[in-house]
């Protein structure tokens, strides 16, 4: 059983329910307290010993590679003016030397072509795959659990969450099989299921370890919904061949591709950060009072 090293970003995405805030500044930068949401999202694989960091990149994303890169003139002020804890704590977030690569997505296909996108970066071994506009937040991070459960099943490993009945159908579903390795076996998947006919209100919330054979498959994946290459489609194909196992992430997950999902974060982040919890939650509770509500009104 290899051991998972790499993880890979799709970060080509343009934003557009983030406009005009994303016309020049990529939705993955935009900041949840202080911190870019792709910051969190590397921050999450790195905790789970991730080794080499892969970004699926598009036009007008150099500013993620940049914010990864070393800015010497920055380091060097910030040391002239003894602002020693903001330099520690930009080093300590920096990746080393050669952990960093970045390719292309020249044409939106879909998540499953920027998949593909990095297959020769990846290689023959299994990988991380991460959807950076989802942030987590628990005790132990999403993606160290999933590793632990691939070292006892092996094979792929999605992150499910349970979500209202009602809502499956806005979501790629997993049946749920017997207790596996600290997580269960996958019995079917299903994306956007019609209403009434879910397996189960697991959906898969942006988490993934694959097998390298994914990539073979996508190459020749037909397009699906909306015209693009669904890595859903690709999955259940591979399913045909090798396991898939789930973990039940029992934490919080934010969809900061959303603006009232990334205001969310902001609030949940905010109020976990002994720094300024305190003013979050005098903020909240100003902006919640009858008489400021009656006001907006």
């Amino acid at each position: 059983m290899k051991k998972i090293r790499k993880a890979v970003f799709p970060v080509a995405g343009l934003g557009t329910r983030f406009l005009p805030a994303t016309k020049a500044i990529p939705k993955e930068m935009l900041t949840v307290v202080d911190r870019p949401v792709i910051q969190y999202v590397v921050d999450e694989a790195r905790e789970a010993g991730i080794e080499h960091f892969i970004f699926v990149t598009g036009r007008n994303k150099a500013v993620i590679e940049d914010h990864f890169d070393i800015q010497f003139e920055l380091y060097n002020t910030l040391a002239q003016r003894g602002k020693d804890r903001e330099l520690g704590q930009l080093q300590r977030l920096q990746p080393a030397p050669g952990q960093t690569s970045f390719t292309r997505q020249q044409v939106p296909l879909g998540l499953g072509h920027a998949v593909w996108c990095a297959r020769d970066l990846v290689g023959d071994e299994p990988f991380a795959l991460l959807l950076p506009d989802m942030i987590m937040q628990s005790e132990k991070g999403c993606l160290k659990e999933m590793v632990s459960v691939y070292s006892k099943t092996g094979g792929n490993v999605v992150a499910v969450q349970e979500c209202d009945p009602a809502e499956t159908h806005k979501y790629g579903i997993v049946g749920r099989g017997k207790a596996a390795g600290g997580g269960f076996e996958i019995t079917s998947m299903v994306e956007k299921p019609a209403r009434g006919t879910a397996p189960s209100n697991l959906f898969i919330n942006g988490r993934y370890i694959l097998q390298p054979e994914i990539f073979k498959i996508l190459e020749t994946q037909e397009r699906g919904a909306g015209n693009e290459i669904q890595l859903t489609d690709g999955m259940l194909t591979l399913a045909k061949s090798q396991g898939f196992h789930g973990y039940h992430f029992r934490g919080e997950t934010y969809d900061c591709g959303s603006p009232e999902g990334f205001i969310e974060a902001n609030i949940a982040f905010g109020l976990a950060r002994a720094d300024v919890a305190d003013k979050v939650s005098a903020a909240i509770d100003r902006l919640y009072r009858p008489s400021a509500m009656l006001k907006r009104g």
